[in-house]
């Protein structure tokens, strides 16, 4: 079974999660180790032994538990090495480091070097108001790492430090008219387009559920020669939760959608990089869409890389909103192009 007490689960799903978390890091100081004790998670399809699922191949995930009261909250990362050195944002407002192990099958086989330092103000102070490290999206290239922030909706920028992260830079103009932006359903997604594309490795953003009159969703090119506004498709009850750039230019959706009946469900959908433009509606095919059947959570962070044996991987984070009955997941796929 994904969890035990299926119908709790869901219920639990709809609640906020309302009780402030002591903080792992005090004023001013480094990252911290956490220990992190990691499952592994063999089939994606609960109890059959099938891998593939459509164009996606499971390779293996993790499910990841930690002593820590600050760990989980999960909710963007990004590799800075293919596969295996990451950086991510809690939404509590924590950054977190760390490396994904595999075995000799090339299947996830656990997490190393896990740490976490809670967000800093230009004082080196740390931000004990969720309302304004509330982090969903994250982007990175060049050293510097692009944050999409809720509730206190914007954009920022961070220069990279593993061992001391410190305040934004700088806040980018996001274009997208700040009344337009729902409180709770601003920039999930946060990355860099295709450097060979049409915008040539420009930050692209697109919120969560912040809507048009047209019932589609906003969305931003906010740098790079063609830079403007434009929308995605809404399709169906499903909410978007992270992007990237695919090699050819697309872009891959990570989407959610929940209700008490029926629980949480994830879905990748492939957006056209040509209908990624400004002015536009985007929109592209499902390729894969997973129930509570599946090894699945409140999927919400999303990146792709290629592996060293030239497989295109696509990677998936669970955010556990600090709940027990939810799980903090990492996912593992190959994306066959045939």
């Amino acid at each position: 079974m994904i969890f035990s007490g299926r119908r709790a689960r869901r219920t639990l799903f709809a609640c906020v999660l309302a009780c402030a978390l002591p903080t792992i890091a005090a004023s001013g100081a480094p990252a911290e180790t956490v220990e992190i004790s990691a499952r592994p998670i063999s089939q994606f399809h609960v109890g059959h032994d099938e891998t593939r699922f459509g164009p996606l191949e499971f390779v293996g995930g993790l499910e990841m538990t930690s002593p820590a009261r600050d760990f989980g909250a999960l909710s963007a990362f990004r590799f800075l090495k293919p596969g295996s050195d990451f950086i991510g944002v809690a939404d509590t407002g924590f950054w977190f480091f760390g490396a994904i192990t595999h075995d000799a099958d090339r299947r996830p086989s656990g997490v190393s070097n896990f740490r976490m330092q809670q967000m800093v103000d230009a004082s080196d102070r740390p931000i004990d108001r969720k309302w304004e490290v509330d982090a969903e999206g994250l982007a990175v290239k060049d050293g510097l790492a692009t944050v999409g922030f809720e509730r206190d909706q914007r954009v920022a920028q961070f220069k990279i430090d593993p061992d001391d992260m410190k305040a934004p830079i700088r806040q980018l103009d996001y274009l997208v008219p700040a009344k337009e932006l729902r409180q709770n359903r601003g920039f999930e997604t946060v990355t860099h387009a295709n450097p060979y594309g049409q915008h040539a490795g420009g930050l692209v953003v697109v919120s969560e559920r912040s809507l048009d009159e047209a019932g589609n969703v906003y969305a931003a090119i906010i740098e790079g020669a063609h830079k403007g506004v434009f929308t995605v498709r809404r399709d169906g009850d499903f909410d978007i939760t992270d992007g990237a750039f695919l090699p050819d230019g697309d872009l891959l959706l990570l989407e959610r959608s929940f209700s008490i009946a029926r629980g949480v469900k994830m879905r990748l959908r492939r957006i056209y990089g040509e209908s990624v433009a400004k002015g536009a509606v985007a929109d592209g095919p499902v390729l894969m869409e997973a129930d509570m059947g599946y090894q699945i959570d409140n999927m919400e962070g999303l990146d792709i890389w290629t592996r060293d044996d030239g497989a295109l991987m696509v990677s998936l984070i669970s955010d556990d909103n600090h709940s027990i009955l939810q799980r903090n997941l990492y996912l593992e796929f190959i994306l066959h192009q045939d």
